[in-house]
């Protein structure tokens, strides 16, 4: 997917992966990963997600990654923050009360520039990217974030009946992806009401990834 595809979505409005509400599934399961208050919790093609504002109530501080300057525009208004803008690397940071978004590629994001990560949540991120860059997003937010744990929210069901984004991400690539570095545990899974985009059936799922300990 290349840059331009989700730069149009935002300035077109075609934001149908954009939830209405806090994602229940986010509500029920984050506390599963026994994060306390006050922990940095990041949040990959964030966009003006709802769920950054849940996060920030709970008493967690938040940083996320995002193309789109529109909608990190539009978030900033949700939460009632003027942001402070700085450029950074090859990023603009939009900073706010507990809050940094890095509005760029976030493969160009460093760990450096990122900073202190104590856990992730991946909420169709990983189901944003095709296969192959998921390969590509998957090094990489390891990287950046030292292995912090994560919760990852996906999809699952028959690619040939949709061509996605969002794209379909089976258990078993969830596992090739991760199991080296981490100990999977799934969450939750549940039938989509109407199925994916009213196409085909499909499934929600949420896992848990704890980093390995060392032998």
């Amino acid at each position: 997917m290349e840059p331009n595809f989700w730069h149009n979505r935002w300035q077109t409005n075609q934001t149908g992966w954009h939830e209405s509400s806090v994602n229940p599934l986010l509500i029920a399961h984050f506390p599963s990963l026994n994060l306390p208050p006050g922990k940095r919790v990041f949040v990959p093609f964030c966009g003006k997600s709802l769920d950054l504002g849940w996060l920030l109530s709970q008493g967690y501080t938040v940083a996320g990654a995002e193309l789109s300057e529109l909608a990190v525009t539009q978030l900033f208004g949700q939460l009632g923050m003027k942001a402070r803008i700085l450029e950074i690397g090859k990023h603009k940071h939009f900073r706010g009360e507990k809050i940094d978004i890095f509005v760029g590629n976030l493969f160009d994001l460093s760990r450096e520039i990122l900073g202190l990560v104590d856990a992730v949540y991946d909420r169709a991120a990983l189901v944003a990217l095709p296969e192959a860059m998921r390969v590509q997003y998957t090094a990489h937010l390891k990287a950046i974030t030292t292995f912090a744990p994560q919760l990852v929210i996906g999809y699952e069901y028959d690619q040939t009946m949709a061509p996605g984004p969002p794209f379909s991400v089976t258990p078993d690539e969830l596992h090739r992806h991760y199991s080296d570095d981490y100990t999977l545990t799934p969450l939750a899974r549940i039938d989509v009401p109407g199925g994916l985009k009213g196409k085909c059936p499909a499934t929600e799922h949420v896992w848990r990834l704890d980093k390995r300990r060392s032998e």
